[in-house]
């Protein structure tokens, strides 16, 4: 039987840190110095797979849920770099690049902050495979938590791979005015963004429960159950960062302003869960307080022409400039146009 591998520490936190930011930084200077958007997401997706088959074969002759776990992983990145890879080949260039490419700090910032994606995010498999964790007697692979991970895997993978294909073949096969409600996204805006936290928070129930019923104690329990910062860190990057708030007042907006079936938009969006699938025949008759904390529809995400149209602001200044002439009729007429946006 093969030992484990003792290398820098016994969490595999350094060695895992080391390997992603030597990784990305080649990426990153292959993309600046060609220019070359293509492998900045499959660099990502990619990097999930090489610390999970780095940690797996340190871990000398590993075990039923490390095995599941680290391949679970490796599934989700490898399918997510190859979908991306595919998409900006058709694609051309990544747009989120325009006024980064040229820029040394800017462009490299995005990097870092990829670094400290995939190292945060890969951290259940880390822990699960390191050292400190094979030292104790684990809880046999079957458990009810395993069962339910691998479950809800099963359907975040699904959800997640069907619905980015639905995605990029309505956008291909339809102009700007049309809405994509068919498929999961009937019943969710996002339902790839949902399904990618039911992956990362499956992984991480897989991996803690070699942690359960005492097999593991002390630190090691500690640190396991840390990790569900991993997934954490992801559902925060989703919804506050790089995933909702792009997505949902800016394109709302660009709907508006560009008259984009605005009409038929604005149902869609009343009537279809930000982010949890759920019946539109239903969710659209639910309370707004239901739907800001259950359904975490928060303000952030709401477009509200008359405070965040451009249109709307030039009329507002207009208003208040025609407002400041001699004339105190015009005065009048300026205030009232102003309060009534």
């Amino acid at each position: 039987m093969a030992s484990t591998v003792h290398v820098l520490d016994d969490y595999y936190l350094a060695i895992t840190l080391l390997i992603t930011v030597a990784y990305q930084l080649i990426f990153f200077a292959v993309a600046f110095t060609f220019k070359f958007d293509k492998l900045t997401d499959f660099a990502g997706g990619t990097n999930f797979v090489v610390l999970a088959i780095i940690t797996l074969s340190f871990s000398g002759t590993p075990d039923a849920r490390q095995i599941v776990a680290s391949l679970f992983i490796m599934a989700w990145g490898l399918r997510l770099s190859g979908f991306l890879l595919f998409r900006i080949l058709k694609t051309g260039k990544d747009d989120r690049f325009d006024d980064k490419r040229d820029k040394f700090f800017p462009f490299l910032g995005f990097w870092i902050f990829q670094m400290i994606w995939v190292w945060t995010v890969s951290l259940p498999v880390t822990i699960l495979n390191s050292p400190n964790v094979r030292q104790y007697p684990q809880v046999p692979f079957g458990t009810g938590r395993d069962v339910a991970g691998v479950v809800l895997f099963a359907i975040g993978f699904v959800m997640e791979s069907v619905s980015d294909v639905q995605k990029f073949v309505f956008r291909q096969r339809n102009d700007k005015m049309a809405i994509c409600d068919t498929g999961f996204f009937y019943f969710s805006r996002h339902p790839n963004y949902f399904g990618e936290i039911i992956i990362q928070f499956s992984i991480y129930m897989i991996a803690v429960s070699a942690a359960a019923d005492g097999y593991v104690g002390g630190q090691v329990f500690k640190a396991l159950y840390a990790t569900i910062v991993g997934p954490f860190f992801l559902t925060i990057l989703l919804m506050f960062v790089s995933g909702l708030t792009l997505s949902e007042r800016p394109g709302a907006k660009k709907r508006y302003e560009n008259d984009h079936n605005w009409e038929g938009y604005k149902r869609y969006l009343s009537r279809t869960s930000i982010l949890i699938p759920f019946p539109p025949e239903i969710y659209e008759y639910l309370p707004i307080i239901i739907k800001r904390t259950i359904f975490l529809e928060l303000p952030i995400y709401v477009f509200d022409p008359a405070k965040h149209s451009d249109a709307a602001k030039g009329q507002r200044q207009n208003s208040a400039e025609e407002g400041q002439g001699g004339n105190p009729g015009n005065r009048q007429s300026g205030e009232r146009l102003t309060e009534s946006y």
